[in-house]
């Protein structure tokens, strides 16, 4: 057509340009033509186009295929503080504010240009007066008016607010919101990165526990106990941050956690240990209060291929506890050999309910015999042994200790009072008078128990026991238990007829009793009193203050027993100071239900 077009035109007259040219001409003019009318409706589509870019409230540049910026609407104009008119030549990459938003705005022209639809990131622009914002960004590719050509354009809206909030969450939710530290849930994450696979530095986790920190909280207040984490918070961030990669956490209340590694000694790591513990007891002054504190650490220091993140921590926390149990305010390294121990004998304390239940424990008897006639029983003392199926016969020393920490003292003395009473029962019907009293040692955690009485009581009735024929046995630590009621429940039981006893080691012990005006009339000497007779010369000194614990006793109208006697010849020397019962190795130390029965039949009179 255009080749036609040249033909006639170039026999018209005045024209001078030859065919090829004249058709070449026509091509431009078709060609302008075309791109210039559009498709039947193009003219609709480019006022629709162009209302919805002028009213979107997201911001938009439209650029040339090299990137510049050719138009912005409005509202990108004022998401980045700038009029839309000064935008125009600039190129799109340039609106990231830092190097690397700039880089990933250019590849992501890159990747528009090479076909991919759309680009989409978050990223921080410039904003001319409020600095750095936080957007998302998208790059499209827009096609040309002609074949094959490609616009860029870039839609940008503001998650400024949103990703701070974003970014405020998970800090909240890795971080302590009282001391700033990180969290439990931040600490454990950095362990176990430490000692994931390729790790090759050693370890150290120290874990700290604020002593006596329930003091402060209750006696100063909450808001003081808060200020005073703060403190230890700052005082631990000190000391630690800034050697071997040191990392402080907040794991509880009161307790932190410390991470180290990297080229590590145990000597190193001891002495930041102590340096911090040191700046820890420097008084906090909080309204006019000098508040000093104290902690104790437990220390593990190892390869980081040795154990894993669990391992670890449970190594650190016995540590911690061996530490406060040595008097606190100390430190503690983990020691392997001494775990080992601990562990077996931690087992054994966690199946204390199972044997129980599955009636492994019996009653042993330590027989109390009248001085002035060792043959004859004045008591018989009830105590525990357990039956271990593997570790065989176990004495009361060697789980008492391991029940206190479960919480089985109250169900095994419970235990212990019922089969005793049942026990007497039995002696009471087969030999009458000539049965012995049963003395039960309570265990401290069931002596201040405020349903003793009624245990007793019931146990007296299922039995139809006289009361008098129930020693109970106490200590100086369980009357002064603040947390019990053993005062109240003495004198209800006194009043009931049952037989009260204190154990006592020293003068201390004997004044209780008209301090606390408790109900008692036997008490049971024990411990370095009775073991100084045990030689051929006693010391004086020990000789003159048993003599006037027995004197002060006697003032009282108290009867005056011994146990832990081993020899006839201490037995001697206690009945001429007048302890008129005792037991211990003189008689035997221990006996069955039978042998009680043999003792009691041999010697069947009052």
């Amino acid at each position: 057509m255009a080749r036609r077009w040249a033909a006639t035109l170039a026999d018209t007259k005045g024209v001078t340009l030859p065919p090829e040219e004249l058709e070449s001409l026509v091509l431009e003019i078709a060609h302008d033509a075309v791109d210039h009318a559009g498709p039947p409706g193009h003219d609709g589509a480019l006022h629709r186009f162009t209302a919805l870019y002028a009213a979107s409230p997201m911001g938009i540049a439209l650029a040339d295929p090299d990137g510049a910026i050719v138009e912005a609407n409005l509202a990108l104009g004022q998401l980045l503080g700038i009029s839309p008119e000064k935008l125009r030549g600039r190129h799109l990459a340039d609106l990231g504010s830092t190097d690397h938003d700039v880089s990933r705005l250019k590849a992501g022209l890159e990747q528009v240009r090479n076909g991919r639809e759309r680009y989409r990131e978050r990223m921080l622009l410039d904003h001319t007066e409020d600095g750095q914002l936080w957007t998302d960004v998208t790059l499209a590719r827009l096609p040309g008016d002609r074949p094959g050509s490609v616009y860029p354009v870039l839609m940008v809206s503001d998650v400024n607010e949103l990703h701070l909030l974003q970014e405020r969450l998970l800090h909240q939710n890795v971080h302590d919101p009282l001391t700033g530290l990180p969290n439990a849930s931040s600490f454990t994450t950095k362990l176990e990165a430490a000692l994931g696979a390729g790790a090759r530095d050693d370890i150290a986790l120290i874990y700290l526990d604020v002593d006596g920190f329930k003091v402060i909280n209750d006696g100063l207040g909450a808001g003081v106990g808060d200020q005073v984490l703060r403190g230890v918070a700052g005082k631990l961030s000190a000391v630690f941050t800034g050697h071997h990669d040191g990392f402080v956490a907040r794991l509880s209340g009161d307790g932190f956690a410390v991470l180290l590694r990297g080229e590590l000694t145990g000597s190193e790591v001891v002495g930041l240990v102590e340096r911090a513990l040191e700046d820890l007891n420097e008084p906090i002054y909080l309204g006019g209060h000098g508040i000093g504190v104290s902690a104790s650490a437990g220390i593990v220091v190892r390869a980081a291929v040795e154990g894993g993140a669990a391992e670890l921590l449970r190594a650190a926390e016995i540590a911690l506890h061996r530490a406060k149990e040595a008097g606190k305010a100390q430190w503690m390294l983990f020691d392997p050999e001494l775990d080992a121990r601990d562990r077996g004998r931690y087992q054994l304390g966690a199946v204390i309910a199972g044997a129980l239940e599955n009636g492994e424990f019996s009653l042993v008897y330590q027989p109390t015999v009248k001085l002035a006639d060792p043959d004859r029983l004045a008591a018989v003392n009830a105590g525990l042994r357990w039956n271990h199926p593997e570790k065989g016969e176990l004495d009361s020393e060697e789980f008492y200790p391991l029940a206190q920490t479960t919480g089985m003292t109250v169900p095994l003395g419970r235990w212990l009072l019922a089969e005793s009473m049942a026990a007497t029962a039995r002696w009471r019907t087969r030999f009458g008078e000539a049965a012995p009293d049963v003395c039960v040692r309570l265990p401290a955690r069931l002596a201040i128990d405020p349903d003793l009485v009624l245990l007793v009581k019931e146990q007296l009735d299922k039995h139809e026991l006289p009361p008098k024929a129930l020693r109970l046995c106490t200590d100086r630590e369980s009357v002064l238990d603040t947390h019990g009621e053993i005062l109240e429940s003495f004198s209800v039981l006194a009043d009931l007829g049952t037989q009260l006893v204190l154990t006592i080691s020293g003068s201390a012990d004997l004044e209780l009793i008209p301090r606390h005006d408790l109900p008692i009339r036997h008490v049971i000497l024990s411990g370095p009193v009775v073991d100084a007779l045990d030689t051929d010369s006693p010391p004086e000194p020990a000789l003159r203050h048993l003599t006037q614990l027995i004197t002060r006793a006697r003032e009282l109208k108290l009867r005056v027993g011994a146990e832990g006697v081993r020899t006839h010849e201490q037995a001697a020397r206690l009945r001429q100071l007048g302890v008129i019962a005792a037991r211990g190795p003189f008689v035997r130390d221990s006996a069955t239900g039978d042998e009680v029965d043999e003792l009691i039949a041999r010697h069947p009179g009052d």
